[in-house]
């Protein structure tokens, strides 16, 4: 096991790998930018480093501060947790070259994975179900009108690289499909660095249904069965909930089990999701495969009882795996809210500012994964998220239930937050029902905007 690791991260999920390496025996050394000097979660590590000026790009974005944070530190391993660099195969090679452990996939896996092209082509030989579409990279337009021709209208031009909705753009037709590659290969370029595109077949409603995966380095995979990820906004996920409600047992075993052979084949070590869409028939199409550790991993860690952060410490210090697919039944239900400091009632812009009142819910299957309290001032350089709020319950009523009673106990202010959308959200018909589609939330916003214009 290793000694001192650094975490190349902020926020909630440093604290939250403080907390699992503390478990493990294992010190902890944080970076951080003059934005956080304050920040609340730095007084759980062992040892804290300020890498430079608030902007990522100037401190958590920079490889170079940070393998100088880590060589002076004297750490033998990094957790680049989830965000910035957690996805960069080239910062997990530096680490590699450093001699220092990066706490997730090999840069060769992280690459062959986190390309969906490449990704794709893997998934065919692992029989994990992928959606129609094109070979690989579109290099000519007319290309992708013959592949559109074929598969029918929509389709949806995607980028090879990255995700969060950018470099994507739906077709219903030619002149729309010409027009939308053009603009996701400027979108992909100038945020990624890489103008790859390629299309596939869109559903126009589906859920969005990902399956939980974890490997070492002797081999062995297994799934953690399913987490349903409709609940979203402009791509952004909102709500999250596990299993996923509604699902054929059997074809949710069949597709986690090839989720787990697919990155067992990459050679896999760490966490990682393996996200897919669902139709109407329950039939599924993966997506992509996310090489890190995501938001929300708290959702399958509440109905598996396996511990995924440790998980991804212990196998990436050379342990096997801590569980076998036996070993790994579903408890319950569980639901996770993303409290994002941001105003649903402003086309959600950001709140940045002085947290003069923070108290956080309580009781029985309550989970709050946060690193804010009152006091605390958000900063306006980073992501809006300031908390997780995850409950359990034996049933899906009855989770919900307890979330309709934890968000009522929460009390922020002044930031306005996402709350008050939860809460509608918890009540709203479609999604007690499950009967639901990743355009649900957006139908129910422009309602509501539509009903507050009307009186």
């Amino acid at each position: 096991m290793f000694s001192r690791i650094l975490i190349a991260n902020r926020g909630e999920i440093a604290l939250r790998i403080i907390r699992a390496a503390r478990e493990l025996g294992v010190e902890t050394v944080c970076v951080y930018s003059q934005a956080d000097r304050d920040g609340p979660w730095l007084e759980h590590a062992d040892e804290a480093i300020c890498i430079g000026p608030g902007p990522a790009s100037e401190s958590y974005l920079r490889i170079d501060r940070i393998i100088s944070a880590a060589e002076i530190a004297n750490v033998d391993a990094i957790h680049p947790g989830y965000g910035f660099l957690a996805e960069n195969a080239h910062f997990a090679e530096v680490c590699r070259d450093c001699r220092i452990e990066f706490i997730g996939p090999s840069p060769e896996a992280m690459a062959l994975l986190g390309d969906k092209i490449s990704c794709k082509r893997m998934a065919k030989q692992t029989k994990t179900p992928i959606f129609p579409g094109s070979d690989g990279a579109i290099e000519e337009v007319d290309e992708a009108v013959k592949v559109a021709r074929e598969i029918g209208f929509p389709v949806i031009v995607k980028a090879s690289a990255g995700g969060g909705g950018r470099g994507m753009r739906i077709a219903h037709n030619e002149v729309n499909l010409r027009a939308g590659i053009e603009a996701a290969k400027k979108e992909a370029e100038a945020a990624f660095g890489n103008g790859a595109v390629y299309i596939e077949k869109f559903l126009e409603h589906a859920r969005h249904v990902e399956v939980q995966v974890l490997g070492d380095k002797h081999g062995n995979a297994i799934h953690l069965y399913t987490r349903d990820c409709t609940s979203q906004r402009r791509h952004q996920k909102l709500i999250e909930e596990g299993p996923a409600p509604g699902v054929d047992l059997k074809k949710m075993e069949a597709v986690a089990k090839s989720a787990a052979e697919l990155i067992r084949r990459a050679k896999y070590s760490g966490a990682a999701t393996v996200e897919f869409l669902m139709d109407g028939k329950q039939d599924f199409y993966m997506l992509e495969v996310n090489t890190r550790v995501q938001v929300e991993h708290p959702v399958t860690e509440m109905i598996t009882g396996v511990d995924i952060v440790k998980e991804m410490i212990r196998v990436a210090a050379g342990e096997e795996l801590g569980y076998r697919q036996k070993d790994i039944v579903i408890n319950g239900h569980a639901v996770e809210c993303r409290i994002n400091a941001e105003d649903p009632a402003r086309n959600f812009m950001p709140q940045a500012g002085l947290l003069e009142t923070y108290s956080a819910p309580g009781g029985f299957g309550v989970r709050i994964d946060s690193h804010v309290r009152p006091g605390y001032r958000i900063p306006p350089n980073y992501d809006s998220m300031i908390g997780k709020l995850i409950v359990h319950g034996r049933t899906r009523a009855e989770a919900i239930a307890r979330m309709r009673g934890a968000l009522d106990e929460y009390r922020i202010g002044p930031i306005r937050t996402t709350i008050p959308l939860h809460r509608r959200i918890m009540d709203y018909g479609p999604f007690i029902e499950a009967n639901f589609d990743i355009h649900y939330v957006e139908r129910l916003l422009k309602q509501d905007a539509a009903e507050a214009a009307s009186t």
